[in-house]
């Protein structure tokens, strides 16, 4: 699974961040990013959770 943040709708609410720090981050702009380049196994169903968070459905699937 790869997922990117749409940053153009990111709001910066951190949501994703709180959900799941294995796969986001904050960048330089104060916006989340995923910071692995595949999604591991083991966190996928949180990564999804944060993904279904997101307020401006900003994480997608690659």
């Amino acid at each position: 699974m790869e997922l990117y943040v749409d940053q153009d709708l990111c709001i910066g609410c951190g949501a994703c961040i709180s959900l799941c720090p294995e796969v986001f981050d904050w960048n330089d702009d104060g916006k989340a990013e995923v910071i692995v380049t595949e999604v591991p196994s083991d966190v996928e169903e949180t990564a999804t959770d944060a993904m279904d968070s997101c307020p401006t459905e900003a994480i997608k699937e690659k």
